[in-house]
Order: C-alpha cells, then sequence, then structure tokens
C-alpha cells in the first residue's frame, strides 16, 4: 500500500523512489520547478505526504500562513506535512555556548541566517515548536506532532554538529474529509 501514496519533496535533490522533487532551482531529478508559496500546479489533494526539510526558513513571516495553507491544500485528507527547520531554540544555545570557538559560532550564525551562497539561501524568519504550532493552525492543520529525526532524505533534518540535532522536526496533519450526513 505504502508504494502508492504520492509523496512530493520540496527542495529535494535526492532521487528516491516513490517521491517526485519540487525545487524552486531545475536539476537533475527536479520533478517540478517551482516555488513553495505558489502550489497552483497542483490541484487539491494531489498528495498524501509532502515533506521539506530547511525550506521554510526561507520564507517571509507574512507569507508563512498562506505558504502552509497551500501545502494543507494539495494534501489528500488525513495528508501528511514532514517538516524540518532549524530550530532556533537549539542554534541560541549552541551560539552563546562558551565551548565554541568563533568559527563554530560563525557556523551557527549561517545557520540561523543562511549560507546566501545563491539568492534563494536566506532565512527570513527563526523558528521553534511554539512559533511552528501556531502557523500550523492558522494554516488549518488538525494537530502536529514532534518526531526526532525521519530518516528519510540525506539531508539537515538529521544534521547534528557540535554532537546536538539541529533540525526542529515535525509531522503536520490534514483534518479528515468532512462527514456528510
Amino acid at each position: 500500500m505504502e508504494d502508492r501514496l504520492n509523496r512530493l519533496h520540496v527542495g529535494g535533490r535526492q532521487v528516491k523512489a516513490g517521491w517526485k522533487i519540487l525545487n524552486i532551482q531545475p536539476g537533475v531529478g527536479v520533478d517540478y520547478v517551482g516555488d513553495i508559496r505558489d502550489l497552483s500546479q497542483f490541484s487539491d489533494g494531489t498528495f498524501d505526504v509532502v515533506y521539506g526539510s530547511h525550506v521554510l526558513e526561507h520564507i517571509s513571516q507574512n507569507e508563512m500562513v498562506s505558504t502552509l495553507a497551500g501545502l494543507n491544500r494539495i494534501l489528500t485528507p488525513n495528508g501528511e506535512l514532514w517538516i524540518s527547520v532549524p530550530d532556533l531554540e537549539v542554534l541560541s544555545r549552541l551560539f552563546i555556548d562558551p565551548n565554541l570557538d568563533k568559527a563554530a559560532r560563525f557556523h551557527v550564525m549561517r545557520m540561523m541566517f543562511g549560507g546566501q551562497t545563491d539568492p534563494f539561501d536566506f532565512h527570513y524568519i527563526g523558528l521553534t515548536y511554539e512559533f511552528l504550532m501556531d502557523y500550523f493552525g492558522q494554516a488549518g492543520f488538525e494537530w502536529a506532532q514532534r518526531v526526532h529525526e525521519f530518516g528519510v532524505f540525506d539531508d539537515t533534518s538529521s544534521f547534528a554538529p557540535y554532537g546536538v540535532l539541529i533540525s526542529l522536526n515535525v509531522i503536520a496533519h490534514k483534518s479528515p474529509m468532512p462527514k456528510s450526513e
């Protein structure tokens, strides 16, 4: 049954059986070129699972709810949004850790604000579990749960420099279809 799921990897590059890739930049293995803020190329209820690792922080605060609502829209009833973002609380603690040297603190700062290696590599928002839960609620998700890691792709969702996992990994659930009476 699982191989019949329609799954979308937003911002991905790693080709994996059973997953389609949406990326803002064309590349090998990219199935759809587009911006996460405009998912109009997809019909309502297209995907059972949407996964994105370290993409939401590239969205401005003013566009976060509409972006998440767009992701909710393309999910099937009971669909799941698997999201990984840099955890601002963890990164803040790391940044002020007296055991880290200047180079390590600079690395942590880049995780907070983006590597800034290309026009798309800038972070516009810092997210915590509390903030993300509020945004999910505003975007119409039914409920969400924090998970340690996804373990699906070789990406930053499992990145643990300095011995600490720096990602906030959450599964947000779309509500089931309303029951007709």
